[in-house]
């Protein structure tokens, strides 16, 4: 084999045909030699795999107190804690290691009543709040700072179809600016824009209680007509009465991502203009629809 291949010690193909030679026939053809190659790179590749895959642990099952779908999860960086919703409004909060540490129910005056719930949930990280959305089409903000468990600081009624996703970003290096985008049930994506997130998300109206955690209704339309100066709307109607299930702002390329399991106009995008308060809409039609996506701005990617 020296010979044949040109180079290495007689020793080490010695050592190679008894590998080979498992039945020590004193001979081997290139059927066994292949065979021999094959098997060994594959063992070297599944032990390479081995050190790169993560060994996962057994599944371990969690002991819930929800009743009911848990509607999202999310998890709060500042604090490093995980929070569930369930439909029916009952919050979990968790620690980093999964151990629950304690629920409190969170709803508002309409959801006491029968059949309305809880449909979707995001962490305003920058402000310490998070927003809850309601099938009565409320959105209402939680202080979490607040000594009281979670107090309904502003509660945004008037909205003309149900939210069912939302999504939050904002600056990292002006924490005032941020935007809360959420779509609703009848295919319609609005998008409400903080400029000074930091000082308040909303005017208090005159009228209102000195009472810090007293709650303060503030109406769509007031948004709308443009009546609080600390935030503007941007909406659009491309999903044509579908439901919209999934709902994104990225900073990157400036556009808001939505999606329904509808055939036509499946994925839009809107972008901001450089008014900043008009959108130019680009949309994909796929004919199974989707059911979610996700977007990476490195590889300028979406995935459904």
């Amino acid at each position: 084999m020296t010979e044949t291949v040109g180079w290495g010690p007689r020793e080490e193909y010695g050592k190679l045909f008894d590998k080979v030679d498992v039945a020590q026939d004193g001979f081997i053809n290139w059927d066994k030699l292949s065979s021999f190659l094959l098997l060994t790179l594959y063992e070297n590749d599944e032990r390479a795999k081995a050190t790169v895959v993560p060994q996962w642990k057994d599944l371990e099952f969690l002991p819930v107190k929800h009743k009911d779908t848990i509607q999202k999860v999310i998890f709060l960086k500042s604090s490093s804690r995980y929070v569930t919703i369930s439909k029916d409004g009952l919050l979990g909060i968790w620690g980093e290691n999964l151990k629950l540490q304690e629920t409190l129910p969170i709803t508002s005056d309409a959801t006491k009543l029968k059949h309305l719930w809880v449909t979707s949930l995001v962490s305003l990280e920058n402000v310490n709040k998070i927003a809850v959305a309601f099938t009565s089409k409320e959105i209402c903000f939680y202080d979490l700072l607040s000594k009281e468990q979670f107090p309904c600081q502003y509660k945004l009624q008037g909205l003309k179809g149900t939210p069912i996703c939302m999504d939050y970003w904002y600056d990292p290096l002006d924490a005032n600016e941020a935007i809360l985008s959420f779509g609703d049930i009848t295919g319609k994506v609005q998008a409400i824009v903080f400029t000074t997130a930091l000082l308040s998300l909303f005017e208090r109206p005159a009228s209102a209680c000195e009472d810090e955690e007293a709650t303060v209704a503030i109406n769509w339309a007031e948004l709308l007509s443009g009546y609080h100066k600390c935030c503007y709307t941007l909406e659009h109607k491309l999903h044509h009465g579908a439901w919209v299930r999934q709902v994104t702002y990225s900073a990157s390329l400036d556009v808001i991502i939505s999606s329904t399991t509808n055939n036509t106009n499946t994925v839009v995008l809107a972008w901001r203009e450089k008014s900043k308060q008009h959108l130019r809409m680009t949309s994909f039609s796929i004919a199974q629809g989707i059911h979610a996506f996700d977007y990476h701005s490195r590889l300028n990617l979406i995935g459904t």
